[in-house]
């Protein structure tokens, strides 16, 4: 009897011991990361190389909790609120503005890391650049100047017609950008026609819009709509005729004209280092709201000969590469 006693003591300590094991094991961190879009994208590989090279790897010592909206922005509020209910450790979001507004109704305390494309400071993120204050700090990227930067490329290439501009309404930043396009616009002497499309079933009737006001030339706006499906873009532009510029470097890639903006591999990158450093204590408020430094001028001479156009000399030498 008594050695029965024994043995289930013995047998009892045992069972303990591995889960007091796993008590004293500190407990994984947990990022919650929001966007329009799921998948692959560049920003997104970015963000998981950006937390390795802040020492966490997802599946060893981090777990990325990912939700995405389909393109459907309205949706974003109820992913960060779920989020913010599972009490991650912190919140990345990659929306232009409508997931961080969210993150910051919903919480006061979580850390939330942004990519937006727009002045942070304008949207109400954060109190300034260098000193952002409370829980949220990221990367902007300033979309709207770009947008008069792209114009300027486009009629560098093509010094005269009118120009087209695809823009999704939906997106936080496009009206601010749009803004920006019509006022360099003027100041070009070039006439502006401004197209919406809210989803890829609409690229096709946005062209036939395009090509009735007679554009010669088009600037496809910025956001994860456009960027994240340069394919249908870049079909239809050929189709029409049409020279296109684009923000990311994969849709010239992809085939279209030109280029210009940074690397959304390189800005999701430096929001996943942010996150790194603050689970490693660093807090929000301390760490400035960076810029890019880089951007990529891509120009597609293929694509330039199918549309029997000539590119500037003067403009292949500022390109950061050249498909031929």
């Amino acid at each position: 009897m008594r050695r029965r006693n024994l043995l289930s003591l013995l047998g009892a300590a045992l069972a303990v011991r591995p889960l007091a094991a796993a008590a004293q094991q500190p407990a994984v961190p947990v990022v919650g990361l929001v966007t329009p879009v799921g998948s692959a994208t560049p920003a997104n590989l970015g963000f998981s190389q950006g937390l390795r090279d802040g020492g966490y790897i997802e599946g060893q010592n981090v777990t990325v909790e990912y939700r995405w909206a389909d393109f459907r922005y309205e949706r974003l509020p109820v992913l960060v609120a779920d989020l913010v209910a599972h009490k991650v450790d912190i919140l990345a979001a990659f929306s232009g503005a409508a997931a961080e507004l969210a993150a910051r109704a919903a919480t006061a305390a979580m850390p939330v890391v942004f990519l937006i494309g727009d002045d942070p400071i304008k949207a109400g993120l954060v109190e300034s650049l260098n000193r952002p204050g409370g829980n949220i700090t990221g990367i902007t990227l300033f979309t709207s100047e770009l947008g008069a930067k792209r114009l300027q490329l486009l009629c560098e290439l093509l010094p005269a017609g009118d120009i087209g501009m695809l823009m999704n309404p939906d997106e936080p930043d496009s009206s601010s950008e749009v803004e920006r396009v019509r006022l360099a616009a003027r100041s070009l002497g070039r006439e502006l026609s401004v197209v919406p499309s809210t989803a890829v079933a609409e690229f096709p009737t946005a062209f036939d819009r395009l090509t009735r006001h007679r554009v010669s030339a088009l600037i496809i706006g910025t956001g994860a709509l456009f960027g994240n499906n340069p394919q249908p873009l870049v079909a239809l532009a050929a189709r029409h005729h049409l020279p296109a510029i684009y923000d990311r470097r994969e849709s010239a890639k992809a085939g279209g004209l030109i280029s210009y903006g940074t690397s959304f591999f390189e800005v999701g990158r430096a929001a996943g280092q942010y996150a790194a450093r603050i689970l490693h204590g660093e807090k929000p408020a301390d760490l400035p709201v960076m810029q890019p430094t880089k951007f990529e001028l891509v120009i597609n001479l293929k694509t330039a000969k199918t549309l029997g156009l000539t590119v500037p000399q003067a403009l292949l030498a500022r390109a950061d590469e050249v498909i031929e």
